[in-house]
């Protein structure tokens, strides 16, 4: 068993609690990535004994870091909102310069690639500009249940993913603060639909990101790094805070790069 993977895990779940961060951006800053999605293609083959050494332990992590952190990241998200996100957007701006690295974008991009780059960019991007829904737990029609199986299933591929995360996705649906409040309540049925869309959409998503990487690995690393840059439009929370803010927002962003910068060097 890879027991390190434990504290990987811990902050890959943290991760998904905020959208534009997604346990894919971990993994890319723990040099992980590969690794994780062919782990989970493979748990679902003959060779599921190999990948349960890998996922394990980094499972325990992700549902140690989501569980145990929700309440902390709420409440930093009530109480310092924009200094929590501009260390998120720290952690991304980081990790981009080891990806530009691993992608060999100076020999290996083409202009299709970097056409596929902006277009994914600005797509994700636009995102942020989508109206946030209201808090509650919705009524459990079958047209909302299947919504939620849906937003869970899809959800799973953005996990994924660096630069989209779930939570971004259940916003996209409209169900994010459902899903929190679900889990504060422990709402079983609705934890189920959006858990059962999640499982199935791992075995298969996972599939095809691996196929994507190993067929299509310079396209692919176009994808990921025009999702990493669209999502800080997501991520970034503006100034609201007032100019008090300035230098604590200053602080926590380079804090977010440093520590992108130091685990990659590591990994």
């Amino acid at each position: 068993m890879e027991w390190r993977n434990v504290y990987r895990g811990i902050l890959m779940g943290a991760s998904n609690l905020v959208p534009g961060v997604s346990a894919g951006t971990i993994a890319l800053i723990f040099g992980i990535y590969d690794h994780l999605i062919a782990s989970i293609s493979d748990f679902f083959s003959s060779k599921w004994r190999d990948s349960l050494k890998f996922l394990l332990p980094l499972g325990i992590g992700v549902i140690a870091g989501f569980v145990g952190l929700i309440h902390i990241i709420r409440w930093l998200h009530e109480h310092h909102y924009q200094t929590t996100q501009f260390f998120f957007l720290g952690l991304i701006i980081g990790v981009i310069p080891l990806l530009l690295t691993q992608s060999n974008m100076k020999t290996q991009f083409k202009v299709p690639h970097f056409v596929i780059l902006l277009v994914t960019a600005v797509g994700v991007g636009l995102m942020g500009l989508l109206p946030e829904e209201g808090s509650g737990i919705i009524d459990l029609t079958p047209f909302n249940g299947v919504k939620l199986f849906i937003a869970g299933w899809l959800a799973s591929a953005s996990l994924l993913l660096p630069g989209i995360s779930g939570a971004a996705v259940l916003l996209i649906f409209g169900v994010y603060d459902t899903a929190i409040e679900a889990l504060y309540s422990m709402n079983i049925p609705v934890i189920g639909l959006l858990g059962g869309g999640l499982l199935i959409g791992f075995a298969m998503s996972s599939k095809i990101i691996k196929y994507v990487l190993k067929q299509y690995p310079y396209m692919t690393y176009a994808v990921i790094i025009g999702l990493l840059v669209g999502s800080l439009v997501i991520v970034f929370p503006g100034f609201s805070a007032g100019p008090a803010a300035l230098f604590p927002s200053a602080v926590t962003f380079l804090a977010g790069a440093l520590t992108a910068i130091l685990l990659g060097s590591r990994s």
